[in-house]
Formats: C-alpha cells, sequence, structure tokens
C-alpha cells in the first residue's frame, strides 16, 4: 500500500506565510484582525501548498459547536421522490455555507436509528428525516438540548417536531373519485408497507371514496407490502386472474406504479385497465398510455423542511407543521373508460 502523504497544516501556512500561526488561523477561519495584505500573503501561502481547512477540528474550536453540516435521513435515496428532496435540501444548505450528510435507511427502523446516532457523532448541526420508524422518542434529549429536527413525508411518533407533508388523504380520495367518475366500480389498492403513515393514509382516502359512491373495499383487491416493482407486478397479475378482476388500479406509491404499469404490459390490458399512480415518474407522459398520477413536490417539501432547520439554527424554530397541497395530472392511463361509464 502506498504511504498517504501528508496533508499541510496551518503551521506550515504560518512558516511559508512568514506570519503568526494566530494570523494564518484569523485568516483561514475568516476572523476579524487581519490586514488585507497579511490575508493576501496567507491565502497565495495556502494556495501554493495546496492546505485546506480541518472543518472537523475547526468545529470543536467553535464556540457554538457548529459543524456547517445538516444530517438527511432518507428511505433510500435512488427513489426519485427522495433524490428530488435531497437535491432540495443540498441546495438550500449550500447558500448556507453547509454540506448535507445523507443516508439510506433501506426501510430498515434500526437501521435508521443506528444511522441517526452516527450522524449525531458526527456533531451534525440539524437533522431532516424521513423515517420507517414508529418511536422516535431515543432523539427526545437531542431536542430537548435544541437540535434542530424535522420531519419530512412522514411525522414523528412519540416525539414532538415539526413535520412537512402533503395531504396523502385527499390525494388518494381524489384519484379515487376520478376513476368512479369514469364508471369504475372494482378499483383496486396497492399500498406500502403496513404502518407507514403515507400508506395508511393514501389507503383511508381510497376507502372513504369508495364509501361516498356506495361502494364497498374488496380484501381481494387491496395490497400492501414492500414498495417495489416486482411485488406491485406480482400483485396485480395476481389480481387480474380473479373470477371478478379490477376494472382500474390506484397504485399509492411511484414504485409500485411502475410494477403495475409492468403487469399490464405483460397482460396487453394497458388500454383495458385504469391506473392512477401517487407521485409522478420522469417517464409518465411517455409509456402509452400516458400515466395519470397525483403529483406531489418533494422539491418544495425538501427546501421548506432545510429552510426551516437552518430558521431553527438561527433562532426562529418552525412552529407548526406544514401540510402541501397535491393535484391530479389526469393522462390517457386514467381515462379508460370501466363497464359503468
Amino acid at each position: 500500500m502506498a504511504e498517504r502523504i501528508r496533508r499541510p497544516t496551518m503551521n506550515d501556512v504560518a512558516r511559508a506565510a512568514g506570519i503568526s500561526l494566530k494570523s494564518v488561523s484569523r485568516v483561514i477561519n475568516d476572523e476579524v484582525g487581519a490586514s488585507p495584505e497579511t490575508r493576501e500573503r496567507v491565502l497565495a501561502a495556502a494556495a501554493r501548498l495546496g492546505y485546506r481547512r480541518n472543518d472537523a477540528a475547526h468545529a470543536l474550536r467553535r464556540s457554538d459547536g457548529r459543524s456547517a453540516s445538516v444530517g438527511l435521513v432518507l428511505e433510500d435515496v435512488s427513489n426519485p421522490f427522495a433524490a428530488t428532496l435531497n437535491r432540495s435540501v443540498e441546495r438550500v444548505a449550500g447558500h448556507e455555507g453547509s454540506l448535507v450528510l445523507a443516508v439510506s435507511t433501506n426501510a430498515d427502523p434500526d437501521r435508521e436509528e443506528y444511522l441517526i446516532h452516527r450522524l449525531l457523532a458526527r456533531a451534525v448541526d440539524s437533522l431532516v428525516i424521513m423515517s420507517c420508524r414508529r418511536d422516535h422518542s431515543f432523539l427526545e434529549s437531542e431536542v430537548q438540548r435544541g437540535l434542530p429536527v424535522v420531519f419530512v413525508d412522514r411525522p414523528p411518533r412519540r416525539l414532538s417536531c415539526p413535520t412537512v407533508r402533503v395531504a396523502n388523504g385527499k390525494g388518494a380520495h381524489d384519484a379515487t373519485t376520478h376513476l368512479i367518475g369514469h364508471g369504475h366500480r372494482r378499483i383496486a389498492f396497492l399500498g406500502d408497507r403496513t404502518g407507514l403513515y403515507t400508506a395508511e393514509e393514501r389507503q383511508r382516502g381510497w376507502s372513504r371514496a369508495l364509501r361516498e359512491a356506495g361502494l364497498t373495499p374488496d380484501p381481494a383487491l387491496t395490497w400492501r407490502g414492500q414498495a417495489d416493482p416486482l411485488q406491485g407486478e406480482q400483485a396485480v397479475a395476481a389480481m387480474l386472474d380473479l373470477p371478478d378482476p379490477p376494472t382500474a388500479v390506484f397504485a399509492a406509491q411511484n414504485l409500485l406504479a411502475a410494477g403495475v404499469l409492468a403487469a399490464l404490459r405483460h397482460r396487453g390490458a394497458g388500454h383495458r385497465i385504469a391506473v392512477v399512480g401517487f407521485d409522478d415518474l420522469d417517464l409518465a407522459e411517455v409509456v402509452e398510455p400516458p400515466l395519470t398520477v397525483v403529483a406531489q413536490d418533494p422539491d418544495a417539501i425538501g427546501r421548506i423542511a432545510a429552510e426551516a432547520v437552518f430558521g431553527a439554527l438561527g433562532g426562529s424554530p418552525m412552529s407548526k407543521d406544514v401540510v402541501l397541497p397535491v393535484r391530479l395530472v389526469a393522462r390517457g392511463s386514467g381515462e379508460i373508460p370501466g363497464p359503468f361509464a
């Protein structure tokens, strides 16, 4: 293994510039008291040596303990929703001169707690959390000490913290009502895992729309499980083999919607079974027929959450939850008429 070359230190910069260590520290840490000439000499020496400030050590020396970093906890950073949220938080943090340390829990509650503790060990200034846990009381002591924590997409449990989320129930209700309006009575529901806040809210919205139309939700047309395209595809394929199959599907999660589209394509049923998904997909407009969706705004969710934690660091904590609206984007897949159209 090649020997690692030692990084230049502030002592090295001080010797190269012929200036005291204290003066170098003032310039490197952007403190007052250094003349323009001194600042120029220090920066020139640092550039020649390839010196970079050690932010971890700098945070230990700061009186306020700030590390200029935000911990972002996501379920799966590869999911388009999470990826957009991540970019939004990074954009706000960049304007504030901070970095984002993003981690993926892979929908594992124990891994989520472990990763949060790892982020806290790195002295992050705040946390933005998209959680899969049912108990967040382990964070109580950190919140009491003043750590800004904002939850996104799903509210915390057994912990009082603000949340930025969308109107999940209304979006699901609108999607189901849309399908009913096109003559569908056998409307399947595919949702994420049992106990997950967003999935529960969306299933409630689906059920409410059916009941308001005088329809009874059919357990045979209800599926909950891991948000995975293959599982969604298999679930819909099994429903299509029922004696009385669905004529429409509400896929209450974007990866499940992708699985539904795959199942219908394999069966040649894309123009016979109506579909509405929750959360837009990049290719929603180019699939055939184009996918009708309940669109939410992960960019706004990330921006509001990031602004909230930086506001709290500045002394203005978010005082209440934020619930953002959703909108139904009608495309071909949701316009397929049912038998009662």
